[in-house]
């Protein structure tokens, strides 16, 4: 296997693995969240930006593994 094609698969795993956490979070996240404002729709408010800071935490997670990904892809040995 050459250098290319293994920057490359290590991109793909990066992205692949990196991607699935950030998703599931998000999902738990506004699942949980819609189930709060179904109980108390007076701190729907609250809740919604809660939910929205929490979400933009977790997906920072996705965005650091998409940095090392284009990182092996375009940064390497030559």
């Amino acid at each position: 296997m050459d250098v290319l094609a293994a920057r490359a698969l290590g991109a793909a795993i990066c992205m692949g693995i990196g991607s699935i956490a950030p998703a599931l979070g998000e999902g738990l996240a506004v699942c949980k969240t819609l189930e709060s404002m179904a109980r108390q729709p007076e701190i729907a408010g609250d809740l919604r930006t809660t939910m929205i800071l929490g979400c933009a935490v977790t997906e920072t997670t996705g965005i650091y593994s998409l940095v090392v990904a284009l990182l092996l892809i375009f940064v390497g040995v030559n």
